[in-house]
């Protein structure tokens, strides 16, 4: 069955939001270009992307993402306009950094951030933020919209 959703074939939307809608979809928290000896390119200036979840309730909307080993005092978030952006750290555990040999490595350890167009108008300026046991959760106000009644004069010519 064809979605008559337009946003399924948006490339902007596919830009922001990823061209896998689902839930199975794996998003990499490591950058991805590696020259051939395995080392990163520009190293001391990568940055990881951050996974995020984005939902709404009736008053606000809420945006969920693990950050498991975030340094806290490291952890900054931004809103502007309709635009959010979170950045933090993770160190590398001591134990790691005595590692002569590595045979599996997936966590990503260094600077992340993420920036996403938020999908309503917000009051950025009563945001929220609460970093409990490695998960982030950010809740910001939706802006709500007062209707306007105008009165349409005719004119008849």
């Amino acid at each position: 069955m064809k979605s008559d959703n337009k946003k399924l074939n948006d490339p902007i939307f596919e830009m922001v939001f990823g061209s896998s809608l689902g839930r199975d979809s794996f998003v990499s928290a490591t950058p991805s270009q590696k020259t051939p000896q395995g080392k990163e390119w520009y190293e001391d200036h990568r940055e990881g992307q951050l996974a995020v979840d984005v939902f709404e309730n009736d008053d606000e909307i809420v945006i969920v993402s693990t950050m498991a080993g975030a340094v806290t005092d490291k952890i900054e978030v931004y809103v502007h306009n309709d635009l959010l952006t979170i950045r933090g750290e993770r160190h590398e555990p001591l134990e790691m950094e005595k590692a002569t040999r590595y045979f599996h490595e997936e966590c990503y350890w260094g600077k992340f951030s993420r920036t996403i167009v938020l999908p309503v108008d917000v009051q950025g300026d009563m945001a929220g933020a609460e970093y409990k046991n490695g998960i982030l959760v950010v809740t910001i106000p939706k802006m709500h919209q007062k209707s306007t009644k105008i009165k349409i004069e005719v004119v008849e010519e």
